[in-house]
């Protein structure tokens, strides 16, 4: 029996920040045609690994090996040039220009003096077919979604000859749809005979698309195992270093008064997309409301809409009987509401503030922490370490940039800042977007608690496990409109699915088409 060629070895990889040792002493050996899983909560030091083997960054100790040939990677030119692609966490795309132009941008096949845009589209499309990518080579970037524009860094990766292949939590902007159509193109890769590292703490996808896996944390590789010789079980505990409960103990909800009551609403979507078209929905003290449905279907409209950041056409929001509807962002929190927003990065943080200032980024107008128009740093940097403390989030200091921490540590710090608010309505929109288990374990129990402390949660979600495991009732968001309400414990994936995708329920349970 032949035996399998290494494509990637990395030996004794160590990586220091100031006050930090982010990989001490990594190994990890990739084998052609295998898919690889780099599994580790968030700020264990994944990304950081894949980094210095795309070249963004340099080791301080160790060596890398590519084809068992030793290399110095000295900057992603070198990386690209000896077939390895990155595919990145948030994607490295312009906008305006369209799916072949940002394919070819840096690398453009010239005609005389010209750029060879219909040989560079045929390559695309030729491309697009052979991985089942399927991308519309002329589509603008701006117009298509970003489960699309994942498939075109995927397809720039290809195009410049990338014969290994690093996607960097691949499926963490993705609906469950996408993520099933993104394993058949990581399978059709390694039968072409490529090799993928998956970065992931995703337990559900390592057990479906991996083959082997390497498990680190703290910045220490702790061991590398097959895919077929382990379970979830032991994979999340050797992540997080102690055993992790999968099984969240609720209470049965007790809902008192109305928080949130929301009728005919009507707003318009950003850049003339659907938004809501007359939706209507009542939310109670003492619950978890779960909104389910697909990407687009009037879900960010909604939160924006009651959070002030979007202009109500038409309909009533009433907080505690109080009209709400196009107040100010100001005015709508200060009346009880908090709002975990689904684009962190967006409207969850300033990046380059330190964690300290984002830590008060809704309340630096309050006199605990403002005196005649002086900030307090003093009182601003002891309230961040308190929170810093009691949510576990992951930093070397209070005084680092947002922008240096990993993603989870970044949801984790947006929701220490939204509970410390005391909010009546907790509006929780991907709460667990990118986070690891060990995490989402901690979020959810918060979640709960909220709830169980007589508040209410508007929990958004794409995950149907999430919805269906936290929600005390879920609503059903399809076109802008309420297309149905259902119970956790009378429904199933099938038939939420077939609810998100436009059937309505009948009365006396079941679905109609």
């Amino acid at each position: 029996m032949d035996k399998v060629k290494t494509v990637v070895e990395m030996r004794n990889i160590t990586k220091r920040f100031p006050g930090i040792v982010v990989n001490d002493q990594i190994n990890l050996k990739l084998r052609q045609g295998e898919i690889h899983a780099l599994l580790g909560e968030n700020g264990a030091g994944k990304s950081t690994l894949m980094n210095i083997l795309f070249g963004l960054y340099q080791p301080d100790e160790g060596e890398i090996f590519v084809n068992e040939q030793k290399v110095y990677m000295d900057g992603p030119n070198t990386a690209i040039q000896l077939g390895i692609g990155m595919v990145h966490q948030h994607f490295k795309l312009v906008q305006p220009f369209s799916v072949t132009e940002n394919i070819v941008l840096g690398n453009e096949p010239r005609k005389g003096i010209s750029i060879a845009y219909k040989n560079a589209h045929n390559e695309v499309e030729r491309l697009s077919k052979r991985y089942g990518l399927n991308v519309d080579p002329y589509a603008k970037i701006s117009d298509i979604s970003v489960g699309m524009q994942q498939r075109v860094e995927i397809l720039k990766t290809l195009y410049r000859g990338a014969e290994i292949l690093i996607f960097d939590e691949p499926t963490a902007v993705l609906t469950p749809q996408e993520i099933d159509e993104l394993m058949d193109i990581m399978r059709n890769l390694v039968a072409e005979g490529k090799s993928i590292i998956l970065i992931t703490h995703k337990l559900k996808e390592i057990m479906k698309i991996a083959d082997t896996v390497t498990i680190i944390r703290r910045g220490k590789h702790i061991e590398t195992v097959a895919k077929s010789a382990t379970t979830p079980d032991e994979l999340a505990e050797k992540m997080v270093g102690r055993q992790v409960s999968f099984h969240l103990d609720k209470k049965q909800s007790e809902p008192g008064e109305v928080i949130l009551d929301i009728r005919n609403l009507v707003v318009k979507g950003r850049h003339g997309l659907k938004g809501l078209n007359g939706a209507s929905l009542v939310l109670r003290r003492g619950e978890i409301l779960g909104i389910a449905g697909v990407d687009g279907n009037g879900q960010t409209e909604l939160i924006e809409a009651i959070t002030g950041l979007l202009k109500v056409d038409s309909g009533s929001i009433q907080l505690l009987g109080k009209e709400i509807a196009n107040q100010s962002v100001r005015s709508i929190s200060e009346s009880g509401i908090s709002h975990i927003p689904e684009d962190r990065h967006k409207h969850g943080l300033i990046l380059d503030f330190s964690l300290s200032e984002n830590m008060v980024l809704s309340t630096y107008y309050r006199p605990e922490y403002n005196h005649n128009g002086f900030m307090d740093y003093k009182a601003i940097d002891k309230h961040a370490e308190a929170l810093v403390a009691e949510f576990d989030v992951r930093t070397p200091n209070i005084f680092v940039s947002a922008g240096s921490l990993s993603g989870g540590n970044q949801q984790k710090a947006i929701i220490a800042r939204e509970l410390n608010n005391h909010p009546e309505l907790l509006i929780a929109a991907q709460p667990t977007r990118g986070l690891d288990v060990g995490a989402i374990e901690f979020i959810h129990k918060r979640l709960v608690e909220q709830r169980n402390m007589n508040k209410a949660v508007l929990l958004i979600s794409y995950e149907l496990d999430e919805i269906l495991q936290l929600s005390d009732r879920i609503a059903v968001l399809y076109e802008g409109q309420v297309v149905g309400e259902v119970l956790p414990d009378q429904t199933n994936d099938q038939e939420l699915g077939s609810m998100m995708a436009g059937a309505k329920i009948m009365e006396g349970g079941g679905i109609s088409g």
